[in-house]
């Protein structure tokens, strides 16, 4: 099995988001990740969903998402050639002693301070999956009192947009 990140373009209106998950869920695939938001085009929003499975499951997801009247557009970014994103908001203990730490590893990984207590940091962090567990891996012996993370959203590099039909180098249509 391996990790596939799809954009999926579909039809701004209410129920799309749980006739898609729905669809994951009925064929007993998970979803690693999910973000939705508004696109640049009135009307559309665009899905990011991450799931991990082989090729041959992928293409049946593709199928049956292509199926419904809602999904415009389907495509698979590769790794190599999109940018991918999370953003994890961390509550780490930071006492008189240990702030100054915390506070080094925040500036060493790019990440900001969003909140401060008597006993605690709330930290903003974004980036790449392996960044934020890097980040997480490090902050874990100052005691994490808690995450909340987003889903991954992703682009392909370069000027094209998943609208352009021509070149289909960085992105693969599905």
């Amino acid at each position: 099995m391996a990790r596939h990140t799809l954009s999926i373009l579909v039809q701004d209106q209410p129920g799309v988001l749980a006739r898609i998950s729905a669809l994951f869920s009925r064929r007993g695939y998970n979803i690693e990740s999910l973000a939705v938001g508004t696109t640049e085009t009135e009307g559309v929003s665009r899905m990011t969903v991450v799931v991990n499975v082989d090729q041959h499951a992928l293409e049946q997801i593709t199928k049956q998402l292509n199926k419904l009247i809602n999904v415009l557009k389907i495509v698979e970014l590769d790794d190599n050639t999109a940018i991918a994103r999370e953003l994890m908001l961390i509550k780490v203990k930071a006492d008189d002693h240990s702030r100054s730490k915390v506070l080094e590893l925040v500036e060493l990984f790019r990440a900001k301070i969003v909140d401060v207590s008597g006993d605690a940091v709330t930290i903003e962090a974004t980036g790449s999956r392996d960044k934020l567990e890097a980040f997480l891996n490090v902050l874990a012996p100052h005691g994490i009192k808690e995450i909340v993370q987003s889903g991954v959203v992703a682009l392909a590099r370069g000027g094209r947009s998943i609208a352009d039909r021509s070149n289909k180098n960085s992105e693969r249509s599905i």
